[in-house]
């Protein structure tokens, strides 16, 4: 039977860090698209019994960042595709700290050594809830895939920042995304 609650319990915790996976979903405040996002890699953190954060790499949308922007509203969703069924949602609300800003340089060494990192995402969880995961089918953890990485070594800063440039000024309905440090 699933659970609420106000703040992310030691046990969510413990299985927050068993994850692979872990999925973001944003969505305008009038009329556009939800936008749902998968993300891997080791990028996601607990701070706190109500905060998290996940480094947020340089994609070729920028639907997560304009939504928070817009309205602050964030979702994070984690599934066992191992062991016990459950599915676990993380509610709150989120923004993104840019590089060169005091509170990135505190909470960047929380992660590991990623290239192409273009913001992190903080959220505030004022929410979560379980629930059961009985239709979650059973999967197999093979691996990271390499490519996001492999690029990030490839391409120097500026080479990213005009991509960022290129790809992540607005969202897909128009929506600001990254200004300044593009």
């Amino acid at each position: 039977m699933g659970k609420t609650f106000d703040h992310i319990t030691p046990e969510m915790q413990t299985f927050i860090e068993r994850q692979h996976l872990f999925f973001v979903a944003t969505a305008p405040s009038r009329d556009g698209r939800v936008n749902l996002s998968p993300k891997g890699y080791d990028t996601f953190r607990v701070l706190d019994a109500e905060r998290v954060a996940y480094l947020d790499l340089t994609g070729s949308g920028i639907e997560t960042i304009a939504h928070l922007q817009d309205n602050g509203r964030i979702t994070f969703m984690f599934c066992a595709f191992e062991g016990e069924p459950v599915i676990l949602r993380l509610y709150g609300t989120g923004r993104a700290v840019q590089p060169g800003s005091d509170e990135f340089e505190a909470l960047r060494p929380s992660f590991g050594s990623f290239g192409g990192v273009r913001a992190i995402v903080v959220a505030d969880v004022d929410r979560t809830s379980t629930s059961c995961g009985w239709a979650v089918p059973f999967m197999d953890y093979a691996g990271e895939r390499s490519k996001l990485a492999d690029d990030f070594l490839v391409k120097g800063e500026e080479e990213l920042d005009e991509y960022r440039a290129a790809k992540n000024s607005e969202s897909i309905d128009g929506l600001v995304g990254l200004s300044g440090r593009s």
